[in-house]
């Protein structure tokens, strides 16, 4: 995969950032998310590629932009499978909190897994604790393994995971562990790439979130020698038929990093507003500065792109 696509694709988080971050703190999520769309669509089509979302918005029906399946690009011989989120974290922009960002992963035709849209209980850890995450262990067990890989104590831990009844369990045995938690109201993927960040105070991610959100969060430990491993959560009977008409066979399988993102990978994220690892959009008159990483799992490169946008230069009001 061409290494100039990092920068052409760092330009499109950009775009959705942009225009997300205009309504940071306005209360309606929709409008937000459109804004997003939107930028992402239109910056994806200025590029020569044969792209394919195959982590987007949802299915056609229910997403009219940037959906499962869309062909996107201006057409040329790289052909390419993309999963984005272009506001992960609607309702943080929504409200004006931390950790919103605009994501995009990138991989050659076929390498991402075309996740359906369930839960998937999921475990993230950064470089240090690789391989030694099991999703058949318990969590204390995970947090033992952990804290050896680590050499450090269980109390020496830190568990970011969703705030949700459904985890309600999983946070008393955390607890109960000895480690520490921070609990965060969105944005999974955020937490995910946190727990390689060896100031973000995180160590693992716990608990069950979007398995789209899963293939993207994949992508980026990719990059960044972290492991990622997932289990998708099917309710009811409908959603495992949807699964395998997807090419989901087996819906119990525990999938490793690699089997949600193989071969070389690229992230490309730009932070919306204020977080761990990504500061924000801050505007300015006349325009409005911009922080982003790029990534790419081939070599291990991870840079970080501080941008200076003047509106009246590109035609942005």
């Amino acid at each position: 995969m061409n290494r100039n696509f990092a920068l052409e694709f760092v330009r499109v988080t950009e775009a959705a950032a942009l225009s997300s971050a205009r309504l940071m703190g306005r209360g309606d999520e929709k409008l937000a998310d459109q804004a997003a769309v939107d930028a992402m669509r239109n910056a994806l089509n200025s590029i020569e590629f044969d792209g394919r979302v195959v982590i987007g918005e949802g299915e056609r029906d229910e997403a009219p932009m940037l959906y499962i399946g869309e062909k996107v690009g201006k057409g040329g011989s790289a052909r390419l499978d993309l999963a984005l989120d272009p506001l992960e974290g609607t309702t943080i922009c929504a409200k004006g909190l931390n950790n919103s960002i605009s994501v995009i992963a990138i991989a050659e035709d076929g390498n991402f897994l075309h996740a359906p849209d369930v839960y998937m209980e999921k475990i993230a850890v950064g470089p240090e604790a690789k391989g030694a995450i099991d999703l058949n262990r318990t969590p204390t067990q995970n947090l033992k393994e952990i804290a050896r890989a680590k050499k450090c104590s269980v109390s020496d831990l830190t568990a970011i995971i969703l705030d949700r009844p459904r985890h309600e369990e999983l946070i008393k045995e955390v607890r109960m562990s000895g480690a520490r938690i921070w609990l965060i109201g969105d944005g999974d993927v955020s937490a995910a790439i946190a727990t390689t960040e060896p100031f973000s105070g995180v160590d693992v991610l716990f608990g069950s979130g979007g398995a789209p959100e899963g293939v993207i969060a994949a992508a980026a430990l990719r990059c960044r020698g972290g492991d990622f491993i997932g289990r998708l959560n099917f309710k009811t009977p409908d959603q495992i038929e949807r699964a395998r008409k997807m090419g989901i066979t087996d819906p119990g399988r525990i999938y490793g990093i690699h089997d949600l993102a193989k071969g070389n990978v690229m992230f490309c994220a730009t932070g919306v507003t204020q977080g761990t690892f990504l500061s924000g959009v801050r505007f300015f008159p006349g325009g409005a500065h911009s922080h982003s990483v790029v990534m790419r799992s081939e070599t291990g490169t991870i840079r970080y792109v501080q941008t200076e946008h003047r509106f009246e230069k590109k035609n942005i009001q």
